[in-house]
């Protein structure tokens, strides 16, 4: 039986460490059975981040960008490049991230176990290696969209994979059918978080979104932004209303309620919903809440955990 073919593929800009950290994890992952090539985006990058990995990484494919691809246009070049070499998989990652040995072996299993599945990693945080990390959100239109669990451990997730709303785009192992049935990612509504709009996609068109709970992937905490309210009036105006880009501008959110959503009714009612649940909140001198209301997942999701 020949090796199964995976291309895994990541757009960077500007993190030289985090990208070399990366690669120097993935050099240690299991490849039995598999034949892995990587293919890194460099979308612009001024801090000598493609000259490193020529130097650390050869085998490693470098993508030159211009600097204005960002997340979604970066991943889709890299998909593209990555569906010339013909593999069986993509995976699709990104640079803040650490992997587990056996995190690859453990992904393709349960894609080849369960045809026609998408399949997503138990992300982990680095800083606090129990705690699970944006896996397995729910959507709740009159919460105000997405909400997130704050409280899941390695040991609340179910044991076995479990099918899911939404996986988000910091590792996903896409069979090369996904790409020939849906195409990319949609880069002109949504230049970050275009896998926000391109899972929930693929899920419609018939294919199911599962967890590997044995793939451990440990991710960066999350970037904590400048808060809007303390920007300058033009700092502002900018943000919010020109910087399409920008995941805070109000134009690229509302793309992404309407294509992340169920359906686009309920994205267009939890856009609403969010906003005034944010002017309550500042009313009463609080924040947005964005929990779920926790339950161990295990529990949660008892009756999504697939059948062998």
């Amino acid at each position: 039986m020949r090796n199964k073919k995976v291309e895994i593929t990541m757009p960077v800009h500007n993190r030289r460490q985090l990208t070399l950290q990366c690669l120097k994890s993935l050099a240690r992952i299991d490849r039995t059975g598999l034949d892995v090539h990587i293919i890194v985006v460099d979308d612009g990058s001024t801090d000598g981040t493609s000259e490193a990995i020529r130097e650390n990484f050869p085998e490693v494919e470098i993508v030159q960008g211009d600097g204005n691809l960002w997340y979604t246009a970066g991943t889709n070049l890299g998909i593209e490049t990555a569906l010339k070499r013909q593999p069986d998989y993509v995976l699709g990652i990104n640079d803040d991230s650490i992997f587990d040995e056996n995190f690859l072996q453990r992904m393709v299993e349960c894609a080849e176990k369960y045809p026609r599945s998408v399949i997503g990693a138990l992300l982990l945080l680095w800083d606090a290696p129990h705690r699970v990390f944006q896996v397995s959100p729910k959507w709740n239109v009159w919460r105000g969209g997405w909400r997130y669990w704050e409280e899941q451990t390695v040991w609340t997730v179910p044991a076995k994979p479990w099918s899911v709303e939404m996986i988000v785009g910091n590792c996903i192992l896409y069979p090369v059918q996904v790409f020939e049935e849906n195409g990319l990612m949609d880069a002109s509504k949504l230049a970050q978080y275009g896998d926000a709009e391109f899972v929930p996609r693929i899920k419609r068109n018939g294919w199911r979104l599962l967890v590997e709970p044995r793939a451990k992937v440990f991710c960066q905490p999350n970037y904590e932004p400048k808060k809007v309210l303390k920007l300058s009036l033009p700092e502002k105006m900018n943000l919010l209303f020109y910087d399409k880009k920008n995941a805070h501008n109000l134009i690229h959110r509302f793309h992404f309620y309407l294509a992340s959503a169920p359906t686009k009714t309920q994205g267009f009612a939890a856009y609403w919903i969010f906003y005034l649940r944010w002017i309550e909140q500042k009313i009463k001198g609080g924040s947005v809440d964005t929990k779920t209301g926790e339950k161990n997942l295990a529990e949660t999701f008892a009756n999504s955990v697939v059948k062998d």
